[in-house]
């Protein structure tokens, strides 16, 4: 029988099942299944379809237990952040969970700040302010008068929610807590003081756990459906981020890591949170990591920015795009991909375009002109950020490590390269699937600690490097850059 981990990877527009085994070679991975991760927009809110998702790991598990060659030694969920599901006192959900992308959070951080004072918020918790983190989520509803969160007892953060779905066990996992802007950085534990602020105690979430801890095992339900045993549901870094930051197959602890996917995460990691006035002004975030860690970062708009223009282009591939943005003049229009102005506009590409017109730049016209004035606008806005980073770090930063679904774009990580002036090591791809699966190795006592698995990934996965080039040109591009963005 094969030892294997089963790894439940959910992103915020699609989700899969993996199966991870451990061989003398290195990791193997193999797709159970995928799935699209669909909004749901009734009654003016926006919801994820928790039921769907569910039923999806559900079915990934049955294929699993089909199989016959195979044992599965332990599950791990990692989502997205900050959302979460109201959960009844009889044990049921309360209602389908809202969206970080639901705009009832819209000035919701200043409404919250007046009530504490936002660098008592940033100090506390490290975290960036974001509309839609959980805290101001959560005091919307409050404020809205929400009926499922009038009725809650529990509140379970979405691995949290679908780990219960599995095993009846309600915990909070730190990693995604920790997005929350509910978390002390210092402690590593919920802040009661906000939590006052929001009528709830700590009494309304899970038992807090870390990743690598046993949540519990499959119930007698999942089983039956399954036809599979007790196996145990680990808590894995529940956030997907700090999944894949677990993965950088770094050999040094001088890297900064790009997590490239549809948010592009910036950072590096630390032993303890960097809270200053700084980091403040730079809305730098200090989230939780593995094994102790703190994964200093900050969230740039990433492949967001395509999706939404591809979407409008019936699906068109991403060789044949790439190709038409190598093909169109280089530089003629730079965005700020995190203006407010792209955070969900009903049409991406007039978005560019008028961002474009009112900053007195050439408005592209051509697909490939779109494509290369995000891609070119990402590679400058890293170096933007990285330049931050540097001075905001505890060590020097010699090589960028791209993981995610973006480190296959060799035209962006060339590009990256240029912008940034160090070397750019690309992959692994699966950068997510593969920390989901690391932890539950190291809970599973297959592997002794986080350095030695990177290693491992670094000695059995195909990585790229791609070394600077053209740096004056790049240079100028990015004093272009600095202007146009600064005065939109």
């Amino acid at each position: 029988m094969k030892q294997c981990f089963f790894a439940v990877d959910l992103g915020a527009t699609s989700g899969r099942t993996i199966l991870g085994t451990f061989t003398p070679e290195g990791l193997e991975m193999e797709d159970v299944n995928r799935f699209p991760n669909r909004l749901i927009e009734t009654g003016g809110h926006f919801y994820w379809d928790i039921y769907e998702l569910y039923r999806h790991i559900i079915e990934g598990l049955k294929i699993v237990a089909q199989k016959g060659d195979v044992e599965i030694t332990s599950i791990g969920i990692d989502t997205w952040g900050v959302d979460f599901v109201c959960v009844g006192e009889d044990g049921g959900f309360l209602r389908q969970p809202y969206s970080y992308r639901d705009p009832h959070t819209a000035g919701a951080p200043d409404a919250f700040f007046e009530k504490v004072a936002r660098k008592q918020v940033y100090e506390w918790t490290g975290i960036q302010v974001m509309n839609f983190n959980s805290l101001f989520q959560l005091d919307t509803l409050r404020r809205n008068g929400d009926s499922a969160l009038a009725a809650a007892d529990k509140l379970l953060f979405i691995p949290d929610a679908l780990s219960y779905m599995l095993t009846g066990e309600k915990v909070t996992e730190y990693t995604i807590a920790s997005t929350a802007q509910l978390v002390n950085a210092k402690t590593r534990k919920l802040e009661n003081a906000l939590l006052r602020e929001l009528g709830l105690t700590e009494n309304n979430f899970g038992r807090f756990v870390y990743p690598g801890e046993k949540i519990g095992t499959l119930t007698k339900e999942v089983q039956r459906m399954t036809g599979l045993g007790e196996i145990p549901v680990i808590a894995v870094a529940g956030h997907d981020t700090a999944s894949a930051v677990a993965s950088v197959p770094a050999m040094n602890p001088d890297f900064a890591y790009l997590s490239s996917g549809t948010w592009s995460l910036m950072g590096v990691e630390t032993e303890s949170p960097v809270i200053t006035e700084e980091t403040e002004s730079l809305n730098f975030t200090n989230e939780g990591g593995v094994n102790g860690t703190i994964r200093l970062l900050k969230n740039i708009c990433g492949m967001w920015l395509l999706e939404r223009c591809r979407a409008a282009w019936g699906e068109t591939s991403y060789p044949e795009l790439i190709s038409e943005a190598n093909a169109s003049e280089p530089f003629r229009s730079l965005i700020n991909p995190d203006d407010a102005l792209f955070a969900n506009p009903a049409d991406m590409e007039q978005a560019i375009k008028t961002y474009c017109s009112d900053s007195h730049q050439p408005v592209p016209q051509t697909r490939g002109q779109i494509v290369r004035c995000i891609f070119e606008s990402l590679a400058l806005r890293y170096r933007q950020v990285l330049d931050n980073l540097r001075t905001l770090s505890p060590h020097p930063i010699d090589t960028l490590h791209v993981i995610g679904g973006g480190s296959r774009n060799d035209l962006l990580n060339q590009w990256t390269a240029d912008a940034v002036g160090i070397p750019v090591v690309a992959g692994p791809s699966e950068a997510t699937a593969i920390g989901n699966i690391m932890i539950q190795a190291l809970a599973a006592g297959t592997a002794k600690d986080i350095a030695s698995m990177r290693q491992l990934i670094n000695r059995s996965i195909s990585l790229e490097t791609f070394y600077p080039e053209d740096a004056e040109v790049w240079d100028t591009a990015y004093l272009h850059f600095k202007q146009v963005t600064m005065n939109h």
